[in-house]
C-alpha cells in the first residue's frame, strides 16, 4: 500500500512510504542484478580460464534459468498487485531488459560450444570486462532505486552509457580484426 502523508511541519511536502509488498519488487530487482553480475563473473571465468568449457557453460545456463525464475516472480507479482511502486510498464521493461542481458550472456557461452571455439580472442576478454563492470554498476544502482533518487542514480546511468560505448568500440575493432585477412574463413 502506498501511503501519502502531509505533515504540517514539512511545509506541505508529500512524503511517500512504500509498503512491504511494494518493497518486494525492489528486492526481486536486486536479486536479478546480483544474479546478472554473478553470471557475468562465470562468463569471465570461462573466457579467462578456457578449460572445462562444457561445465562452465552449464553453470552459466543454470544461472540463466535462475534469472528466468526471478523475472517470472516479478511478472507474477506485477499481475497480482493493485498498487505498484513504479509504473507497471516500467517494472515490466526493467525486468525483461535484465532478463534479456542474462539471455545474451547465456547465448554467448553457448556459442563457444556450438562453434567449437578453440580459444577466445583477446577482444572477448576486454568485452567481458566491460560487461562485468556494467553489471556491477547496474547492481549498485538498483540499491538506490527504492528511493527514486535521480541524483544518486544519474552517475550510474552515465557510467553504464560510457561502458556501452566502450563495448561498442571493442566490438567494432574485433570485427575489423576478424576480417583483416589474418584469420581463416572457418574461424570467422
Amino acid at each position: 500500500m502506498l501511503r501519502v502523508a502531509r505533515p504540517a511541519s514539512s511545509g506541505g511536502s508529500v512524503k511517500l512510504k512504500i509498503s512491504h509488498r511494494a518493497e518486494e519488487f525492489f528486492d526481486l530487482f536486486q536479486e536479478s542484478t546480483r544474479n546478472l553480475r554473478e553470471t557475468t563473473e562465470l562468463l569471465k571465468d570461462l573466457i579467462e580460464d578456457y578449460q572445462d568449457v562444457d561445465l562452465k557453460v552449464r553453470r552459466i545456463r543454470d544461472r540463466e534459468h535462475e534469472g528466468d525464475e526471478v523475472t517470472h516472480a516479478i511478472i507474477r507479482r506485477l499481475n497480482t498487485s493493485f498498487i505498484t511502486p513504479m509504473d507497471r510498464e516500467d517494472i515490466y521493461q526493467l525486468a525483461t531488459a535484465l532478463d534479456d542481458v542474462l539471455d545474451a550472456v547465456d547465448a554467448v557461452a553457448d556459442l563457444f560450444l556450438l562453434h567449437g571455439i578453440e580459444a577466445p580472442l583477446p577482444q572477448m576478454k576486454q568485452q567481458v570486462d566491460v560487461l562485468l563492470r556494467a553489471a556491477e554498476q547496474t547492481e549498485q544502482a538498483m540499491r538506490h532505486l527504492p528511493k527514486m533518487d535521480r541524483e544518486r542514480l544519474q552517475p550510474y546511468w552515465v557510467e553504464i552509457n560510457t561502458l556501452e560505448n566502450e563495448g561498442d568500440q571493442i566490438y567494432r575493432h574485433a570485427v575489423a580484426e576478424l576480417f583483416s585477412g589474418e584469420h581463416r574463413a572457418m574461424d570467422v
